[in-house]
């Protein structure tokens, strides 16, 4: 078996079916170099752990193979020689012919490119559960050619995300071109997109190449597609059917050759409900959806993001947060997400004179815990009713939650719907 090992070109290890490591291969060896492993259990080398991963709140493949006797791939944060790294773990399970039992169990580890689970200063960081559910998704589809759907609300990393993909696909040394769809009118929009010929308009002095052209062989990365008015979704719907398109201006088709990314904080189901979306380009773009967690959901990656963050802002070189301003910062809403967060630490480093920024150096939003009262429930003839807590209620969260419906209503618990009638309610 270890012989058979080494004819993996990645590292592998043989596991017992009591979770011991049997065999490691040559490259297991050369990769975790000084690791001593055989005999040793899997779950305490990778995660310095005295029980399996199903017994930590985490997915075991060995267990799972096991259960359902085909193949596992999950992702971990294992601990290696350069520190802790998110890894694709791929499980095969050896069974006994005659008996049916568990023999052996191959794992094969695979480092992921797509994030990193220490400060960095560029690309995706994370660790947190809901981080990582996102990161697997990801590991997913990125090799492969099917169309992905980025999902979640403002300022929670798309572009990166999408960014992530490219770079983890067979299309990665080609252009990733990402295209802002919010407020292109229908003429923008195709010469943008399909490009012009010289004189095919007014103010056209010259041909241009467009984004589907520039994609070629690379990434189409579409942002904010549900704010594509219905009469140019036909003309995006057509390109993505034919897999060809006209600049504007000429009579000759152009072949498209590119991988399809798009990314929307609306909700496209509720929009094809209502007549605002069509629902054959919907099925066209939303193969593989992927919600990206709001930063509220992955709040245990905030000292890690807010680091990296510090990094990448350039006048906040050499600063950090204080514990106390990591305490307040971790009881803010954070209704705009990662992009919120950067501002407000963009602010700070500017506020702060030395080298720690504290309390007193963030906004008076963030050092105020969510939901803290701005009206009472006491009346001059008594208490409030019911009905008027809720509708100063709602008109303070709408106001923290910068009119983005969704995420409030997630947050309080209900449809986006009853939402919408609670607050048409509040403000008639």
């Amino acid at each position: 078996m270890a012989q058979l090992l080494d004819t993996l070109e990645e590292p592998a290890i043989l596991l017992s079916p009591d979770y011991r490591v049997l065999a490691a291969n040559r490259c297991y060896r050369r990769n975790y170099e000084g690791r001593e492993v055989l005999g040793r259990y899997c779950y305490e080398i990778s995660h310095g752990s005295t029980k399996p991963c199903s017994g930590v709140h985490d997915i075991c493949p060995l267990k799972g193979g096991l259960e359902l006797r085909e193949p596992q791939r999950v992702l971990h944060i294992h601990h290696s020689p350069r520190g802790d790294e998110h890894v694709e773990v791929e499980g095969r399970a050896i069974f006994d012919e005659d008996s049916g039992d568990l023999l052996y169990y191959i794992e094969i580890i695979r480092h992921s490119r797509a994030a990193s689970a220490h400060v960095d200063e560029e690309g995706m960081v994370g660790r947190s559960e809901a981080f990582n559910r996102m990161l697997e998704l990801v590991q997913r589809v990125a090799p492969s050619e099917t169309a992905a759907l980025l999902l979640g609300e403002s300022g929670t990393g798309k572009e990166l995300v999408a960014q992530a993909i490219h770079d983890l696909s067979p299309r990665n040394r080609a252009l990733f071109v990402p295209v802002e769809c919010s407020g292109l009118t229908e003429s923008l929009f195709e010469s943008q997109l399909f490009g012009h010929e010289k004189g095919a308009f007014t103010g056209a002095h010259a041909a241009k190449t467009g984004l589907v052209e520039s994609a070629r062989g690379g990434t189409l990365f579409l942002d904010e597609i549900g704010d594509i008015p219905l009469p140019l979704q036909v003309k995006l719907l057509r390109l993505l059917e034919t897999g060809t398109y006209r600049r504007v201006g000429s009579v000759d088709p152009q072949q498209a050759d590119f991988r399809l990314v798009c990314a929307t904080h609306r909700d496209l189901k509720q929009m094809v409900e209502e007549g605002r979306f069509r629902q054959d380009l919907y099925y066209r773009i939303s193969t593989f959806p992927i919600e990206l967690p709001s930063l509220q959901a992955r709040i245990d990656d905030l000292p890690l993001l807010a680091a990296s963050l510090l990094k990448r802002i350039k006048v906040a070189e050499g600063k950090r947060l204080s514990s106390d301003a990591i305490a307040c910062l971790s009881g803010y809403a954070f209704p705009g997400n990662i992009r919120e967060l950067r501002n407000i630490l963009e602010r700070a480093a500017l506020m702060a004179d030395g080298d720690e920024i504290r309390p007193e150096h963030l906004p008076d939003e963030c050092r105020r815990p969510y939901g803290a009262g701005e009206f009472s429930v006491e009346a001059e003839d008594g208490l409030l009713s019911l009905e008027e807590v809720e509708r100063r209620y709602l008109e303070q969260a709408s106001k923290q939650f910068g009119g983005d419906r969704k995420a409030l209503a997630e947050r309080l618990g209900i449809s986006e719907r009853t939402l919408f009638r609670k607050l048409q309610k509040a403000r008639s």
